[in-house]
């Protein structure tokens, strides 16, 4: 019977010491990989429309170029 409640405690012990990592370590942890992860995400779409936008302005480059080219060569 006293080993039967040592392995209890012991258990208990652990769970509780488990628990609370849990809730002290992970969670913030948790939140704060959330706004990395949002900010990373917003700074990703900023990037995607800036290329977009130079490479709109490229082509619009290469088509006034083409229209230099060819009326010249009228």
């Amino acid at each position: 019977m006293i080993i039967t409640r040592g392995f209890s405690l012991t258990n208990f012990v652990i769970a509780s010491s488990a628990f609370c990592f849990q809730v002290c370590v992970l969670y913030p942890w948790h939140h704060k990989l959330e706004d990395e992860f949002k900010q990373l995400k917003a700074e990703h779409l900023r990037l995607l429309q800036e290329g977009e936008e130079n490479r709109l302005k490229e082509l619009r480059n290469i088509r006034e170029y083409l229209g230099l080219l060819s009326t010249k060569n009228d």
